[in-house]
């Protein structure tokens, strides 16, 4: 009997070892080693891959400048999202929960471009299962193919045959090769899958996006070093008890990152949102406290946000601190500030907060509006009506500006908002769009005088 080689990958890094370690010494991650079964044949694999032109170095000077035209994906979110359209040769990688909708929006990606030739490639349905959800969809595109296999050597083989513009490989988790004896979703068969769809893209210019499943934590299942062979990386979020749902670009070789696309889902797929402030904005019969609204920016888009809150007096002898949506430990931070620099006593109070729409910020700029919101809710006092806030707040309760805070009074400026509270460090060579009132304050002392005042 063939004696059996093993060796041990770090779920992080991919980093191989030949036994188990407890530290890894790539990435330095503790306890992240798995055991996996790996024997080297020959295979389809590497056949394909030989046939490829292969490269030679040369003079940085005597390099062309590439003359390629994106691709327009016929969706102008994911156009948005990918700086402008889908660049040929590039790797896609598409993450998201379980039932978000990341095979949906793909396959409307493949059926939408007529012009496009495009191969649906699925492992964990059957042909007419996507056909189905293509007919529920209401697209006919007779160039888009569909191909449920698992197997590596026999996508390669179909995407020579089939020449496409565009392949969507659903999911990374369900495709192996020959070439390994581990099974499919391990850290080495996404490691050689991912490689091998990276090398087949850039030699033949065939722009292919892969879809990978994420674990309890929100990160991409498998290893870490997948998502540093892709060009890009987006992940498609939302609240499962939302209709609405947000592609964010984590990274981008060839555009902006962090640039998000907002869709609504529905009973025939995924509808674009052109402007997201219409979905993260409410609208109230009369005024409300612990409301506030904040100018926001996220890649080269601003929109505006509610943000609520609720703070009432502690039940237990720990308050409790809730935050949706947001980083929780940054809203202990300015309740920190709050109590030190305002002296609102809010060690005696539970607080909890939530943005609109079941998005997930990181905006520093949007500490004003959460401070606003609390301090709203601490009085039980409504904010002025048309009311906006931009700017981070620090340690010393100082407000420093926000990035782009020209395109956040534009916007606050263009849906009708008649004042936005801004740092004062912005008062030199500023000059503020007409039809909006610019309140600039040093510190947050200075907030609620701006916020809860008669007349704007």
């Amino acid at each position: 009997m063939a004696k059996v080689k093993k060796a041990y990958f770090c779920r992080e890094c991919g980093f191989e070892a030949p036994k188990w370690l407890g530290k890894c010494p790539a990435c330095g991650g503790w306890n992240t080693f798995t055991e996996e079964v790996i024997a080297k044949s020959n295979s389809a694999v590497a056949a394909v891959t030989a046939a490829l032109p292969a490269a030679a170095p040369q003079r940085v000077t005597d390099i062309e400048h590439a003359t390629y035209q994106r691709l327009d994906l016929q969706n102008s979110e994911v156009n948005r999202v990918l700086g402008g359209g889908l660049v040929p040769g590039s790797l896609i990688l598409l993450g998201g929960e379980p039932g978000i909708g990341k095979s949906t929006l793909s396959l409307q990606l493949a059926l939408s471009n007529h012009s496009l030739k495009t191969l649906y490639v699925s492992g964990e349905e059957s042909a007419e299962q996507i056909g189905m959800r293509a007919k529920r969809l209401g697209i006919d595109n007779e160039e888009c193919y569909i191909y449920s296999e698992t197997l590596l050597e026999n996508i390669l083989s179909q995407i020579r045959h089939v020449a496409p513009n565009i392949v969507v490989v659903d999911s990374i988790q369900t495709i192996y090769t020959d070439t390994l004896d581990s099974s499919a979703g391990s850290v080495s068969q996404i490691r050689e899958c991912a490689a091998s769809l990276l090398k087949y893209a850039k030699t033949t210019g065939v722009s292919i996006f892969v879809i990978g499943h994420i674990t309890k934590d929100g990160s991409i299942a498998g290893p870490k070093i997948l998502e540093h062979i892709v060009d890009v990386v987006l992940q498609f979020e939302g609240d499962s008890n939302s209709a609405h749902r947000i592609l964010r670009g984590i990274k981008n070789r060839f555009g902006a990152t962090f640039e998000i696309g907002v869709f609504e889902m529905m009973d025939s797929g995924l509808r674009t949102v052109e402007n997201p402030s219409e979905i993260l904005l409410s609208h109230y019969e009369e005024p409300l406290s612990g409301i506030a609204v904040g100018a926001s920016v996220d890649g080269i888009r601003p929109y505006l946000i509610e943000v609520q809150a609720l703070v009432s007096n502690a039940a237990y002898g720990t308050p409790q601190r809730n935050a949706t949506g947001y980083d929780q430990r940054r809203m202990s931070m300015l309740l920190a500030v709050l109590e030190k620099r305002v002296g609102m006593k809010m060690f005696q109070k539970d607080v909890f907060l939530n943005f609109a729409g079941g998005f997930k910020v990181s905006d520093p700029g949007l500490d004003l509006a959460v401070v606003g919101a609390v301090i709203s809710s601490y009085y039980d006092r409504p904010i002025a009506e048309g009311v906006c806030c931009a700017g981070e707040v620090g340690l010393s309760g100082e407000v420093r500006p926000a990035s782009r805070t020209e395109q956040r009074i534009t916007e606050a400026a263009r849906l009708g908002f008649r004042r936005i509270i801004v740092s004062g460090f912005l008062r030199k060579g500023f000059k503020a769009p007409r039809g909006i009132e610019v309140v600039y304050i040093n510190n947050i002392g200075e907030l609620p005088r701006a916020l809860f005042c008669e007349e704007i």
